[in-house]
């Protein structure tokens, strides 16, 4: 069996009852790395969303605090920090302490974000966010691995700032690019990033990470080749045919397997999702982005779509270890990312996958 390692993404109870306390939802869902700890699952990610209906994560750093501190051994990020959100001293500040009281467990999730509605209600450039998260990214790694940082850029101005403390880890945490377009892909393979994905089909993120892999090989990199991440919708029950039954109603909802964009609470404000429908103002007609935007749409139509192009994995213990094996072997990721939280599925649905996927499919890789 070839060897992969195993993370969960949280949505921290996203899709969950308004009218939870959320120091009980936060409770619960640190308890659930320490599950995860304990069944041998390699790490544990959280997302950032601001102005969000599900952004119950709106500072990671506070909450994989407690999440560090509870743990000992599972390592922890977000999938991403959106970087154009952030002042880079302050952002590079709070991850090394961060990775300081985990002792070395920080994964350093960067991307720029997607949603136009979050950059407008923060007054932040939506068409700059790529150009102002490169500034960012390097302040942040001239921080970790400098005592003093002077910096003079278009959108950042620093003069003699003294950052502290430096990360755990040596020269700084593993940092991950969240990136779906070629050009996206070719940045993160000549800065020597790891790389994650989530959306696109399983042919498509195929051919993406072999032209991430071929730039990252023309760019003669010193060291192994970087780690790359997929994230799939994920459903484990006893049987096959208890695992379709549960999964049907939920993955094909609104707001289950594919991203929700374009209704529900956002739509009814006076901002809603921005200029476009999709929620990407006018990158929304990009051709890469128009054609997940597609993929997305029949993924909320069809059940059959999700599975057939690995939008999803779900079934019994067994047949999720041979369709992660094959994945494995077409797209040759390093650690698959579950998001057992299916749109409104039931907790106990959710933590029964869960637990089967601890305890059958975690350990049949690390034989």
């Amino acid at each position: 069996m070839t060897k992969i390692d195993f993370a969960l993404w949280d949505a921290v109870g996203g899709y969950s009852s308004r009218e939870q306390n959320m120091a009980d939802v936060y409770d619960d869902h640190i308890r659930l790395a320490q599950q995860l700890e304990r069944d041998g699952w390699h790490s544990y990610f959280v997302i950032e969303h601001q102005n969000s209906p599900i952004g119950r994560i709106t500072s990671p750093n506070v909450f994989l605090t407690a999440v560090a501190r509870a743990t000992s051994e599972i390592r922890i990020g977000a999938m991403m920090w959106q970087l154009p959100f952030y002042h880079p001293i302050r952002l590079a500040q709070d991850v090394a302490m961060l990775d300081q009281l985990s002792r070395g467990r920080v994964e350093f999730g960067s991307g720029i974000g997607v949603h136009e509605h979050e950059f407008i209600r923060w007054g932040v450039d939506f068409y700059q966010r790529a150009a102002i998260s490169d500034e960012v990214l390097k302040i942040v790694k001239m921080a970790w691995t400098q005592n003093e940082v002077t910096f003079d850029g278009k959108f950042f101005k620093f003069d003699e700032a003294l950052p502290q403390p430096h990360p755990f880890q040596k020269p700084y945490p593993p940092i991950w690019a969240a990136v779906h377009s070629d050009p996206a892909l070719e940045w993160a393979a000549k800065n020597n990033y790891h790389v994650a994905q989530n959306l696109d089909t399983d042919d498509v993120i195929a051919r993406k990470f072999d032209h991430y892999r071929n730039v990252w090989k023309s760019c003669n990199h010193e060291g192994p080749m970087p780690r790359v991440f997929l994230m799939r919708q994920v459903h484990v029950a006893e049987t096959d045919e208890k695992a379709h039954q549960e999964a049907r109603q939920y993955l094909v909802a609104r707001e289950g397997g594919a991203v929700p964009v374009g209704g529900g609470p956002i739509e009814k404000t006076r901002i809603g999702w921005g200029t476009h429908a999709r929620g990407m103002g006018r990158d929304s007609e990009r051709p890469d982005d128009k054609s997940r935007g597609e993929v997305m749409a029949k993924a909320r139509q069809s059940y059959e779509f999700n599975l057939e192009h690995g939008l999803a994995v779900v079934g019994s213990p067994d047949t999720v270890i041979r369709k992660l094996e094959e994945g494995k072997k077409k797209i040759g990721y390093d650690i698959f990312c579950c998001n057992h939280e299916i749109g409104q599925m039931p907790a106990p649905m959710v933590q029964n996958s869960i637990d089967l996927f601890g305890k059958y499919v975690v350990p049949a890789f690390k034989k």
